[in-house]
């Protein structure tokens, strides 16, 4: 949260943290995020959010919230963009750290790899629905853009 705050700092923004621990609480985390006017939703990585994707994509829709997420499954269901490291590359290295292990590496022994592609995918229909331009050259430099 401390990164995600001195970042929207450097950029003239401010951070409003909603706390969800429980899927029942997302209806009133919205509700709050609409009287406290903010203007987008960015959720941080969560196994939750992560399960209830559909839910949040359609609160934030409801709520008229432009969001930003880290996998592309969530603008697949609805988001309007996602930017984050490619989980495809991510399991076929994890494919080849198993695959060492079982021909006798020692698990302790591999290096770690830090994700180095990273992709941009763009929902062009939640843009339009919330009536939202996105500027050609950041559809451009999109990895997917989804019509």
């Amino acid at each position: 949260m401390r990164n995600a705050e001195a970042a929207a700092k450097s950029l003239g923004l401010q951070v409003q943290p909603v706390e969800v621990r429980r899927p029942e609480d997302l209806e009133k985390a919205f509700a709050r995020m609409t009287r406290e006017r903010a203007q987008a939703l960015a959720p941080l990585p969560s196994s939750m959010f992560r399960v209830h994707r559909a839910r949040i994509v359609e609160l934030a829709a409801r709520h008229r919230l432009p969001s930003i997420f880290q996998d592309r499954d969530s603008v697949e269901a609805g988001g309007l963009m996602s930017y984050g490291p490619d989980l495809k590359a991510i399991y076929r290295q994890l494919a080849i750290h198993v695959d060492r292990i079982l021909k006798g590496a020692t698990p302790g022994e591999l290096p770690f790899e830090q994700p180095t592609k990273f992709e941009l995918v763009i929902n062009r229909k939640t843009a339009k629905a919330l009536g939202l331009m996105i500027p050609s050259s950041l559809l451009l430099r999109a990895d997917q853009v989804i019509e």
